[in-house]
């Protein structure tokens, strides 16, 4: 997303006597000069990332002094709730986020985009769509039904089975003061790196800013759901019905069993397991094993090379 611009907006509107003008969104993890920007009280450390950008507009909690390193830089709107403002700045603004309707051609009963980007022995069956922001690499297999959108990157000898969808937009929602819902578009993508296997029937969304990651030889099983900004371990496992919630994460070699649920912002850590029906509502340390709803660690785990898994 480094040089991609989605709108262009003028900060005045927002904060009067600024000139600024501001042409995408930016994440505190990856601060951008010239995005739009929110910053929450739950953080107080995330403050240190604006000295860092310039020629942007940041949402900021009106209970916190706003630095004149910040300031001079910077177009500041302190409001009551930063993370509510900056979706009202799209619904303001009337930026979508959704993709265009691309001019496709046929192939083998599947409509593909003229600028999607396909690999050397890709298979691709027939009732597929890929968009035209889609590269496919070498060696990989798609099947009936697909629909792969947006930004969406995969690697080499992916499969990618009956049904399942890829890109679409997660809910990122907040609620305004007469609780109606105020959703934020996604500007996300999606990464999928060399010898991902992905079953029927799943949902892989597009991150919200940054991008959904699904790390090298990572198994997702039919039916599971993974969320905007979800980064998945390198030779992880999600298993069917498994769901992980924005921004949640495993380490590698982690196993998230059977309907399984993993909350916002959650980390399953590097070979630990979540048991089958579990809700992780916080972190499950590296190799530990984890069960219930609310998910407790219970013992360490030991990862038996021949047994291929956590027990």
């Amino acid at each position: 997303m480094e040089d991609l611009h989605f709108f262009r907006v003028n900060t005045g509107g927002h904060v009067p006597g600024t000139d600024y003008w501001v042409t995408r969104p930016a994440s505190i993890n990856h601060p951008k000069d010239h995005a739009v920007m929110f910053l929450t009280e739950g953080h107080p450390e995330w403050r240190e990332v604006f000295l860092s950008v310039s020629g942007c507009l940041v949402f900021w909690p009106d209970s916190w002094e706003v630095p004149e390193s910040i300031s001079v830089k910077n177009a500041v709107c302190p409001c009551r709730n930063p993370h509510l403002e900056y979706c009202r700045f799209f619904r303001r603004h009337g930026i979508t986020g959704l993709p265009a309707l691309e001019e496709t051609f046929e192939r083998n009963g599947s409509h593909i985009a003229k600028t999607a980007k396909i690999g050397e022995r890709a298979v691709i069956f027939p009732g597929c769509y890929i968009g035209g922001e889609v590269t496919i690499g070498d060696d990989c297999y798609i099947g009936p039904g697909v629909k792969i959108l947006g930004r969406t990157h995969i690697g080499n000898r992916v499969w990618i089975r009956e049904n399942t969808v890829i890109g679409m937009d997660g809910m990122t929602t907040d609620r305004d003061g007469e609780g109606h819902p105020v959703p934020m578009p996604q500007f996300g993508g999606v990464v999928i790196e060399d010898d991902v296997r992905i079953g029927a029937l799943a949902v892989i969304q597009r991150g919200a800013i940054d991008d959904t990651v699904l790390h090298r030889g990572c198994k997702i099983d039919s039916l599971a759901l993974i969320s905007h900004n979800v980064s998945v371990g390198e030779e992880s496992i999600v298993v069917g019905t498994a769901f992980l919630f924005g921004s949640a994460s495993t380490g590698r070699q982690a196993q998230v069993s059977g309907g399984c649920m993993v909350g916002n912002y959650v980390r399953v850590g590097e070979r630990a397991s979540l048991g089958m029906g579990s809700v992780a509502t916080k972190d499950i340390p590296d190799g530990w094993v984890a069960y219930g709803a609310p998910a407790k660690p219970i013992r360490e785990g030991t990862f038996d090379p021949e047994k291929g898994s956590i027990f």
